[in-house]
């Protein structure tokens, strides 16, 4: 049984024996761009971008068959070798049983330690890996102490696989690119510097150089070197049984030269003899730079075991406060847990989607509803310069409401999708709105709908069903006028292309077309006649949304009316009789997108904000009658729940049968239904008790995404042909279940939506069941293994539903407003819960008291002191403290004290 431990108030946790869990990796990354993982047994790789990989690219089923891992050996004068790592034939082979040999993980944020104990040679054992947080350079910090009773001399050896080249290399010319290597000893230890970047579509010259160096605390260098895999492992051996260890090979001195071959940096430091109780260190830097000076310069950065002890201490000071919220609650283990959910947005801005084992496609870069989704996190941990991204965002909206959809390197830098594929998603609109609606409400920013973007331009036009053919790269990518001048339009203007031009693009039951597919990609199968009711009930509430943002405006800004582009009259007005004419509506949406395939007109018009929110008010509510006649499922007595979906037959996808297992529910419809104000709060509760009934499962997660169809279904998307319970097809997608929750307490269920967080973080907390380290996975499995770890959506949302929703602690127009929604048990043994958090650049602490442990409905807000200055109670479920008020106070130690009666 192996349990993680915390070990302390930063998220800090230890684990026993983590060798013997599969599929682990731990990420370690610099703010510069260097992008490591870490396997129990230092496998995992470690590269700047998919063209610089310094180890070989890993994905999740290497880290158990690769052993071509980051390695420190030791030779004991007796014979006997023992690896640092673990990864040796002899301590694989006796990893199971542990009272030979005992390891234990400590890690936090960007760092990793591994202690390990010998007892033949008896030995005590740490490497800490990590990357410092301002350069691009891992490092292992080696120490080596003798726990015998006699003198021991050892040899050491370092043994680090030099891949240097693209990930395209590993099975594109892998052998070809090894003949690039150009391989040098140095004093410092081996360098690696290809001729060229093997590219058959263009080979360009090569400026990157790769490293390993390294050195001990006693100023000793490396003294004979093994610089290709050849000379290392030697003729008939292996990375876990290297014969230049096992059978003491001179190598080649500083100095020497190797061209064409596979690259290792491999080298052996100088004989030590350690008496009983007696250590040593060693550092073992690793890294790429195109500068040999730069690197010249990181190696005399951290050219002492000091200096990289100091670079340490920094780098978890750094990480630290970058997470800089912190949650206290009746369960110690689930606020530590909830650092590493806060931790992750962080990995996702590094990593992409691209740079971890299971996360091994693309080529880099993050998805536009990444791009959105991680700005919620941002919103509440970093805010500065958000305003400032989020109107570089909007620059990948084009003229006709789609979108790019990959984000490269630096803001505002859009591809228009991966692969060259053209796809429509039709759930892309959705998010802009719902972040930029949260930066208004914590900040108070809403003169940010006034400020003016350009629009995205390609091929692409008539929302992905024709090629520009009158488009040229040459032209750049921004939407042109025909008088051939950039046309900018307010951020208002880009939310309203994009939600009207998504309101008039309907299938046959009058419910937005699904197109190439929606937030679930694996419904992918269904664009001709596929539909989304689970995304029209989303889109239902972003109308109301976005007016509501358009009265704030009027009120704030003292303007009745506004500027917008000609070509949008079109799609406002009309009356219901119209909404309900599918084709009328379509014919709508055709002159639109016709009028804008190439250059618009630049001209504007100008329209009352009382009439724009009132024809979104309009439209949301025809959509919501609509959906609540059409789609509505009954089931058992007290459940039911929304169709979601309408598949490449036109046929509905979900139904309620009394054959057994013949049930279709989906979560992702319930999610939106109630998310926005689609579902009655009577529907709500039938939808719970079907959701408890039909996909409910605590033992691995919590509430699965859907029912099993029993079929393939080709007409609606791969996730049928994954096996149910994986990914899409029946996993607890962690990102849908956050987004139930999340739904639920917005809409006043706080116990049903505590009970979907609630076993999501217990399940990933219990190591014998979820197999990951501390944090919200992307999904668990049918058996409640982890799977995709560290890089997903569902963190933010967590992240957001807990401060936001649980904790009740959000902006409102810039004001800070408290509406607790805590259950009884989330409170501790004194009845107190508390967060802390930064809001309008000040940091609070936000402390809830609730002495006689009374459950969610049935306090009220009895009193409230801000730095105990009592405020004023407006309501007896919320306390707001207004923007004027909080610019008054200090930036530290602000503390806001609410007794629950």
């Amino acid at each position: 049984m192996k349990h993680t431990q915390f070990t302390d108030n930063n998220g800090s946790f230890s684990v026993e024996h983590p060798e013997n869990t599969s599929y682990l990796y731990f990420p370690l990354a610099s703010e510069k761009g260097l992008k490591s993982c870490v396997t129990p047994i230092l496998g995992g790789d470690s590269k700047l971008d998919q063209e610089t990989f310094l180890l070989e690219p890993v994905s999740s089923e290497n880290l158990h068959s690769n052993r071509a891992t980051r390695n420190f050996w030791l030779k004991s004068d007796d014979g006997r070798i023992t690896s640092i790592t673990g990864a040796s034939d002899e301590q694989e082979s006796r990893k199971f049983t542990p009272d030979q040999e005992k390891c234990i993980l400590h890690a936090g944020f960007m760092w990793h330690c591994l202690e390990r104990t010998s007892s033949a040679p008896a030995l005590k054992l740490r490497i800490v890996s990590f990357v410092p947080w301002n350069n691009n350079v891992e490092i292992m910090h080696i120490a080596i102490q003798n726990q015998s009773e006699k003198v021991q001399n050892l040899t050491p050896y370092a043994a680090i696989p030099i891949y240097g080249r693209s990930a395209d290399n590993l099975r594109d010319h892998r052998n070809v690119t090894s003949m690039l290597h150009r391989v040098e000893t140095e004093a410092n230890g081996i360098t690696v510097c290809p001729t060229m970047s093997f590219d058959e579509r263009g080979h360009r010259k090569n400026h990157t150089v790769y490293y390993v160096y390294g050195f001990s605390s006693l100023g000793q260098k490396p003294e004979r070197f093994y610089p290709t895999v050849e000379k290392f492992i030697g003729e008939g051996g292996s990375y876990t049984h290297p014969r230049a260890v096992y059978e003491s090979f001179n190598g080649v001195p500083c100095g020497t030269s190797v061209a064409g071959k596979e690259a290792i940096g491999a080298f052996a430091f100088p004989e030590i003899s350690l008496d009983p109780g007696q250590g040593i260190q060693y550092a073992i830097l690793l890294g790429a730079d195109t500068d040999r000076d730069e690197i010249r310069k990181i190696y005399e950065e951290y050219s002492s075991v000091e200096k990289i002890q100091a670079a340490l201490d920094e780098t978890i000071r750094y990480w630290a406060e970058k997470v800089n919220v912190t949650f206290h609650t009746g369960n110690p283990d689930q606020d530590m847990f909830m650092k590493w959910v806060c931790f992750q947005p962080y990995l996702r801005r590094i990593y992409g989607c691209s740079f971890l084992p299971h996360h091994d496609y693309g080529r880099g870069g993050r998805g536009w509803r990444d791009l959105w989704q991680d700005c919620l996190s941002l919103l509440l941990m970093d805010p500065q310069n958000v305003g400032k991204m989020i109107e570089n965002n909007y620059g990948g909206v084009r003229i006709d409401g789609t979108n790019a959809t990959i984000i490269g390197n630096g803001e505002g830098n859009f591809i228009a999708d991966r692969n060259n594929i053209t796809r429509v998603w039709m759930d892309h609109a959705l998010w802009p709105l719902i972040t930029t609606q949260l930066y208004i409400d914590q900040t108070g920013d809403i003169d940010i709908l006034n400020r003016k973007v350009p629009y995205f331009k390609d091929a692409q036009t008539e929302r992905g069903r024709l090629r520009d053919q009158l488009w040229s790269s040459e032209q750049g990518n921004k939407q042109m006028t025909q008088a051939d001048v950039i046309y900018k339009g307010s951020i208002l203007e880009h939310l309203l292309i994009q939600q009207l031009s998504a309101f008039y693009e309907i299938g046959e039951h009058n419910i937005y077309r699904l197109r190439d597919a929606d937030w679930n990609d694996a419904l992918d199968m269904a664009p001709d006649r596929g539909e989304s009711v689970a995304f029209t009930c989303a889109y239902a509430g972003n109308l109301r949304n976005l007016a509501r943002m358009i009265r704030l405006l009027e009120a704030y800004s003292g303007q009745s009316e506004t500027e917008l582009l000609y070509e949008i009259q079109i799609l406002l007005g009309h009356d219901r009789a119209l909404y309900d004419s599918i084709s009328r509506k379509s014919e709508i949406l055709h002159k639109y997108v016709k009028s804008c395939r190439h250059t618009i007109s630049g001209q504007r018009f100008l329209i009352s904000y009382a009439s724009l929110a009132s024809d979104l008010e309009l439209k949301a509510e025809w959509l919501t009658e609509h959906i609540r006649n059409q789609e509505w499922i009954c089931g058992q007595e007290n459940e039911g729940w929304f169709n979601s979906y309408y598949d490449n037959h036109g046929q509905a996808v979900e139904r309620y049968s009394k054959k057994p297992g013949d049930v279709r529910m989906m979560l992702t419809g319930q999610v939106f239904a109630i998310m926005g104000q689609v579902a009655s709060p009577q529907q709500i509760r039938q939808i719970v008790t079907g959701a408890d009934r039909y996909l409910y499962r605590k033992d691995i997660g919590g509430y699965r995404l859907n029912t099993d169809f029993q079929e393939l279904k080709f007409d609606m998307g791969r996730m049928f042909g994954f096996a149910y319970g994986e990914k899409e097809n029946g996993a607890v997608f962690s990102h849908m279940t956050v987004m139930f929750a999340y739904a639920l307490y917005q809409r006043g269920f706080a116990r049903e939506g505590w009970k979907a967080l609630r076993t999501l973080a217990d399940t990933a907390l219990d190591f014998d069941t979820s197999h990951i380290y501390p944090g919200i996975p992307e999904y668990f499995r049918s058996d409640g293994r982890g799977m995709y770890h560290y890089l997903t959506g569902a963190a933010s949302w967590f992240m957001l539903t807990m401060i936001t929703q649980v904790f009740g602690v959000r902006g409102e127009a810039g004001n800070l407003l408290m509406e607790p929604k805590l259950t009884a048990e989330q409170f501790d043994e004194t009845g107190t819960a508390s967060v802390q958090l930064t809001f309008a650049g000040k940091e609070f602490t936000v402390t809830y008291i609730n002495s006689e442990h009374k459950e969610y409905g049935n306090y009220i807000t009895g009193s409230a002191t801000c730095n105990q200055a009592y405020l004023k109670i407006d309501s007896p479920n919320y306390t707001v403290l207004s923007r004027e008020t909080i610019i008054a106070l200090p930036s530290r130690n602000n503390h806001i004290v609410i007794h629950l009666v």
